[in-house]
């Protein structure tokens, strides 16, 4: 059966990857986006975008409204939306600090609690967080990336508590280095460095993350939540 479902963040880099494969499987699916228009592709295959900046507690209600008209209540919910703000400590600003945390983990908490009005009436939900490995193991430079993705973990193991008797679940993903156009700007010799750390000696690809996200959303992973499941080549063992 076809299923509502909604990636945050999903026009480009692991977003755009989740929203392709859902949509390939026959789902309805939706996307936000902040700035830009959603590639030719998913326009192609039927993506619904939304455009919604999670930091605004307005938009994202009207996202909801406009996705729920569109395709029924959300069935299946993977918060991807993210940014980074990177910096040493002591250089780093309030400001970008605060900007992390207000996207990727308050913005998290408010399209996960719009996301359950409609799981908590149908007794049944699917919900995926996109951390990090950096969110486990840490990274310098990257103080308040690391802590808002460290925190999406603890959130995510309370809401399995909480939600679980209703039959929804809650499961976060830990992506190691991925091939995005994030990535691909990095130097060569940050790039050998990097992947001295991967056990499998690679970048993952977006899809490989992709097929985690479906995996945990799917009828196999039912008995499935409150887990951290890493995509990392093995970058983050021990954490």
């Amino acid at each position: 059966m076809s299923r509502s479902v909604l990636v945050t963040g999903g026009n480009r880099g692991i977003g755009l990857a989740i929203a392709r494969a859902f949509a390939d499987g026959g789902d309805k699916v939706a996307i936000t986006y902040r700035s830009g228009e959603p590639p030719e592709e998913l326009t192609a295959l039927g993506v619904l975008g939304v455009k919604c900046d999670i930091t605004d507690p307005e938009q994202v209600e009207s996202a909801y409204k406009e996705v729920e008209a569109s395709h029924g209540p959300v069935q299946v919910l993977v918060a991807n939306a993210g940014i980074t703000r990177d910096q040493l400590l002591l250089r780093m600003s309030e400001e970008d600090f605060e900007a992390v945390l207000q996207t990727n983990l308050t913005g998290t908490f408010r399209t996960v609690k719009r996301a359950c009005r409609g799981m908590l009436r149908a007794r049944s939900g699917r919900i995926v967080l996109i951390s990090s490995v950096v969110g486990l193991s840490g990274a310098a430079g990257q103080a308040n990336y690391a802590a808002s993705k460290a925190g999406l973990v603890g959130f995510a193991r309370s809401l399995a508590r909480e939600l679980g008797s209703r039959n929804i679940t809650v499961n976060v993903i830990t992506p190691g280095f991925v091939d995005t156009a994030m990535t691909q700007v990095v130097g060569e010799e940050r790039k050998a460095e990097i992947l001295r750390q991967v056990p499998l000696g690679r970048y993952a690809q977006p899809e490989e993350v992709a097929d985690a996200v479906r995996f945990l959303a799917s009828d196999q992973a039912t008995y499935i939540t409150g887990a951290v499941v890493p995509v990392d080549g093995g970058l983050g063992m021990g954490h």
